[in-house]
């Protein structure tokens, strides 16, 4: 009883060789936490070593050594790498039944995955993170509200982002441009003629599809008897899906014979004269599809009282134009030399022909961007482009992304945009399958000169060192709020089994959790305990989002915090007035320690902020 309560890692529940009453009753209520383990000690951060990944449009992808300093302080950082721990692993067994009823039910779970994305939906909802926008109208297709939890989790994903992309960076500094701006930006960028995507419609279901996510393939026969096609949309099981459709459309024909794999393509790259061959999805009926066609993205609106052409403008369909439109004004007044960046975060819209897969693709969005401005030597733009890869990369794990679930995708020259010098995708593995997260690309100087031209205003930086004017090339990482949202959701929802119990856990790192902290008095009959509980509370609000907890056992006021992903939970009891300890516990390992209360506020400054 001694040393133990002479150890701070330890819980504090024996004082002088003797267990208090208050000490007892956290005891025996926490008993189904705290007994037993149950926890795998395996940490969730692995090695990245993935399968290798092919394109659908017939691409490679190479993976890189990622390298670079982590944001968040050591300590932090290790400990959250360790702490972070996965459910207890099934039985073989267990695992093949629950994939035969997952099979039988028609879910298809991604292999890295013990949830489905109807899991993901279901949870987000229920917790308050993100609903259906105008859901009593039934909904509006591609917009998403964000609830309670949802608009703290992103605050705190912007927060984070700002903090480590500009304030602990000398060469950054923000912009806040509008969303609605002249038309002529848009038009000297590219996006009035340029920005859409290519779309099919269904001439019976009158449906609607882009053909880049809608893929074909050839039914056939080994001995090169064509059956048929089959059409799928684009998804991590996809080919699966086109399989089985192959194979039971042999069956239907009463073929026999070995069936050639099915080689899937874009209906955007078919061919007019096999177009017709091919069925739609919504009604599997071949010749049902139109030829593609290209449909553009912005949103109009018109601006002031008239309506006609004059008055024609657009929501922006990107943060990133509006930064290269000033340049020269934040050069000038920022007084910055290059290398330097400018970061901003904004809302963006596009028209997506199918939004989909939730949050993912909507149609309203917002945006974390950096237009990092560097010299015009063919010597720099490579090494500045790595920087940033490794820069991204490791920022994306210290914010709680699991390891195993990203790595990198280079595009091919063949697949660049005309003026990209590279680009680098961070690709996350979702329930959904396998997609882009987070873009690093090297774009040249072909913003700045395309604005350049199109406002008749020279856009150049004056370089004193290099005695010399020159208009600079630009690296630009950029990630999607909603998009990291999701990811960092997916990575941290878990089931684990606790003292012989399941629970459900959300594993955020503290500097994301949408609620840092939870006050519990043990007691709510109690009016000095309640007070001292209070003064805590207070003083906790005053730096983070922390929450008061007196309804229910302590048992199960863990429960709740576990679930939305509260990290700490402070229990204040009876040794709490004697002593002025209180018992903090921690979400993930489940471990208890007693701290003073001047020592509360420094671990949790420690573990939430990394000082």
């Amino acid at each position: 009883p001694a040393a133990a309560a002479s150890s701070k890692s330890t819980p504090a529940l024996f004082l002088g060789g003797r267990m208090s009453p208050s000490a007892a009753m956290v005891l025996l209520a926490s008993i189904p936490l705290i007994a037993g383990g149950g926890v795998s000690s395996t940490p969730a951060f692995l090695s990245l070593a993935l399968p290798k990944f092919r394109s659908l449009a017939g691409g490679a992808h190479a993976r890189l050594p990622v390298t670079g300093k982590r944001f968040m302080g050591e300590t932090a950082a290790q400990r959250y790498a360790k702490s972070r721990m996965s459910a207890k692993a099934e039985s073989t067994a267990e695992s093949k039944e629950a994939k035969k009823e997952e099979k039988q039910e028609g879910v298809v779970l991604n292999p890295d995955f013990k949830f489905s994305m109807e899991d993901i939906v279901g949870v987000c909802k229920r917790r308050g993170f993100v609903f259906q926008s105008s859901e009593i109208y039934n909904g509006f297709g591609g917009f998403y509200d964000y609830g309670p939890l949802g608009v703290e989790l992103k605050a705190n994903i912007k927060r984070v982002w700002w903090r480590d992309m500009v304030h602990r960076r000398d060469d950054m500094v923000g912009l806040d441009s509008s969303i609605i701006a002249s038309p002529q930006i848009w038009q000297s960028s590219g996006h009035v003629d340029g920005f859409s995507d290519p779309m099919v419609d269904c001439k019976e279901s009158k449906m609607r599809y882009r053909a880049d996510q809608l893929f074909y393939g050839k039914v056939e026969l080994e001995d090169g008897e064509v059956i048929g096609y089959v059409s799928v949309m684009e998804s991590g099981t996809m080919q699966d899906e086109a399989d089985n459709a192959a194979d039971k459309m042999k069956r239907k024909a009463k073929k026999q014979g070995t069936l050639k794999p099915v080689t899937l393509a874009e209906v955007a790259e078919c061919p007019l004269d096999e177009l017709e061959n091919v069925p739609s999805p919504a009604t599997g009926k071949p010749g049902s599809l139109t030829p593609p066609r290209a449909f553009n993205l912005m949103f109009q609106t018109q601006v002031g009282a008239m309506s006609d052409a004059s008055s024609t403008a657009y929501l922006r369909p990107e943060t990133a134009q509006g930064i290269f439109v000033n340049f020269k004004n934040v050069q000038q007044t920022a007084r910055t030399t290059l290398p330097f960046g400018i970061a901003q975060i904004g809302k963006a819209f596009r028209n997506e022909i199918t939004p989909r897969n939730f949050i993912f693709r909507s149609r309203e969005f917002e945006q974390m961007e950096i237009e990092y401005f560097i010299d015009d030597g063919d010597e720099t733009w490579p090494k500045a482009h790595k920087e940033w890869i490794d820069t991204c990369y490791n920022w994306l794990l210290d914010i709680g992304l699991k390891e195993e679930l990203i790595d990198l995708d280079i595009h091919e020259q063949d697949k660049l945009a005309h003026y990209a010098r590279a680009c680098t995708d961070v690709a996350f593995k979702f329930p959904f399958g396998r997609s882009e997260l987070l873009g690093v690309a090297a774009r040249g100087n072909f913003d700045l000169s395309a604005h350049a031209s199109g406002s008749g205003k020279k856009i150049e930086y004056n370089d004193v060192e290099a005695k010399r004017k020159y208009v600079p090339h630009v690296i630009e990482p950029s990630i999607g709020v909603d998009r990291l949202f999701l990811a960092l959701v997916c990575s941290a929802y878990d089931e684990d089994t606790v003292g012989g119990e399941v629970r459900s856990v959300m594993r955020f790192t503290p500097a994301i959790a949408p609620i840092k902290c939870a006050i519990l008095p043990l007691v709510k009959n109690n009016p000095v305990l309640l007070e001292r509980a209070r003064e805590i509370y207070n003083k906790l609000q005053m730096r983070y989002n922390v929450v008061w907890d007196q309804g229910g056992a302590i048992g199960r006021r863990y429960r709740r915090m576990d679930e939305v992903g509260t990290p700490f939970c402070v229990t204040v009891d009876f040794d709490t007035l004697e002593d002025g300890t209180v018992t903090v516990r921690d979400r993930d390992t489940t471990e208890q320690q007693r701290l003073t209360i001047d020592e509360l506020y420094t671990f949790l400054s420690k573990e939430i902020d990394g000082f």
